[in-house]
């Protein structure tokens, strides 16, 4: 076990039920202390997280604080940006919907950094993970033009990586009119 993220987890857990109880009394404090211990200890092996390969474990609360912040704020901007590209295409008369299938390839193997990434695109509106296989290519439907060049450009792949202190790089591997990227 690491006794790193060990006491991270016990910190969260504590933080957790400080601010549910609301209580700040040394009787109380020292049973949160304990809980939070004796919870952290439970709950540690379920949070270390193996690549595909196994090589690699992986805390999955292995991320800063910081850093998920920036990445929350980020994410919800691009839910506003693609809800409104996306309401536009939708009211407009002419309805510019051209779906997409776009491939490609990631070098992470934290699984918490491959999930947050299939989730992150599914929960943008005008994208949908299909599929992630193992070795880490991504099938993403997209509805618009605009929807497919976002997946191409990177800028989600590139975003996830840095939480997660993953590489940055990704490969276009093909798109559905069959032209390698």
């Amino acid at each position: 076990m690491n006794v790193k993220y060990y006491f991270k987890l016990v910190a969260i857990m504590m933080i957790f039920w400080i601010l549910l109880s609301g209580r700040f009394e040394v009787k109380f404090l020292i049973y949160g202390t304990f809980t939070s211990l004796i919870a952290g200890y439970i709950c540690m092996p379920l949070l270390m997280l193996k690549s595909a390969d196994g090589k690699n474990e992986y805390f999955a609360l292995g991320f800063s604080i910081f850093r998920l912040a920036v990445y929350c704020l980020w994410i919800f901007w691009q839910l506003i940006t693609s809800n409104f590209a996306l309401a536009k295409v939708i009211v407009s008369p002419e309805l510019a919907i051209d779906p997409q299938v776009i491939r490609f390839k990631v070098n992470m193997d934290n699984p918490m950094a491959l999930t947050v990434l299939a989730n992150s695109i599914t929960l943008t509106p005008g994208t949908v993970t299909m599929n992630v296989t193992d070795d880490g290519v991504y099938e993403i439907h997209a509805l618009t033009d605009d929807a497919a060049e976002g997946i191409r450009a990177g800028d989600m792949q590139r975003h996830v990586a840095r939480l997660f202190g993953q590489d940055e790089n990704f490969i276009m591997i093909d798109d559905e009119k069959g032209a390698a990227v």
